[in-house]
């Protein structure tokens, strides 16, 4: 079983801090995600980025790989586990993996068999508590134990984000194969790096205990229209020379769709327009505004007759841009 070099799979080095893990793999995930990058290789970087970050994101997942994820190869090779695996645990549950509503896969059997082995199977790995049995000493584990807490993440664009609803997710069972679906319910105004808890749909109890939750860790997709500071958002509204001289109507996009704006007269690149309550809703239901930055575009190629009045422009006008 190959040795999986996770800092190397995120790009950081080994004493790289948890903060800066996480920038590394929400960078690499914005570039890889399915949904985005549609070249052939996309979904299997995706899960590798995904199984790096489930380890390096947990500070006790962390640490036992930083202790023993070197020599696992050589424990593979052996035939034992590493020195002091026999105190070590993992789980056995019936853990599922996750998806969105794309079918890309999240967790469980889009984990590696290094993942699996190092850290149990299932659908990310056990919550702190979660149910535990012996590594190979034959000793038995909880005669009833709740089952653990999953995780898995989920990607929703910022429209979504903003508005709430819900979404389908289907959910696999690494062990049976059998697929579910279940319907998430998505808080308006959802942050990044946010979790979404699913009551009941994590691991399976022990002796008939209460079934562990399931955490969906929120990512937001990339938009390519807006910038997103606090609670209010910025746009460009590209205009023409005439337009931002004479002002004029424009379309300006919204997370609801396109509105029509003025553009007051003697408007010059830089000025805001402001959209009062357009922005991204804050969880205690007040919303920010949103910003359309005027950018004076003019024609790279001017025709006869636009040069003409440019020129007759020129030479009329008094005014001055370098006063």
């Amino acid at each position: 079983m190959d040795y999986k070099d996770y800092y190397a799979t995120l790009g950081v080095a080994k004493d790289t801090s948890p903060g800066d893990i996480q920038k590394a793999y929400r960078k690499l995930a914005r570039k890889f995600h399915p949904d985005v990058n549609k070249s052939p290789e996309a979904e299997t970087k995706f899960k590798e980025i995904n199984e790096a970050h489930e380890v390096l994101k947990d500070e006790g997942k962390r640490a036992k790989y930083d202790q023993f994820g070197s020599n696992w190869k050589q424990a593979q090779q052996t035939g034992s586990p590493p020195p002091g695996f026999e105190d070590m645990y993992t789980v056995f549950t019936s853990g599922a993996g996750g998806g969105s509503r794309h079918g890309h896969d999240f967790g469980g059997e889009g984990f590696s068999s290094f993942f699996d082995m190092l850290f149990g199977g299932g659908f990310g790995g056990p919550a702190q508590g979660g149910p535990r049995a012996t590594w190979s000493t034959g000793q038995a584990g909880p005669t009833h134990q709740a089952g653990a807490d999953h995780e898995a993440s989920i990607s929703l664009a910022l429209a979504e984000a903003a508005s709430g609803g819900e979404r389908e997710i289907t959910l696999t069972d690494p062990t049976t194969g059998r697929a579910r679906t279940l319907r998430v319910k998505i808080p308006k105004g959802i942050r990044a790096g946010q979790k979404i808890r699913l009551p009941g749909q994590g691991g399976a109890g022990r002796g008939g205990s209460t079934r562990g939750h399931l955490f969906l860790n929120v990512e937001i997709l990339p938009d390519s229209r807006f910038r997103l500071e606090g609670n209010d958002l910025f746009t460009t509204l590209q205009v023409t020379p005439w337009e931002a001289a004479l002002g004029g109507q424009a379309k300006v996009p919204t997370l609801e769709g396109d509105i029509s704006v003025k553009i007051p007269a003697g408007s010059s690149g830089g000025r805001k327009i402001r959209l009062k309550e357009k922005g991204f809703p804050s969880a205690k239901g007040k919303t920010g505004d949103l910003y359309a930055k005027i950018r004076i575009v003019v024609p790279k190629q001017l025709t006869p007759d636009e040069e003409e009045l440019f020129q007759q422009l020129a030479e009329k006008s008094e005014f001055q841009a370098r006063n």
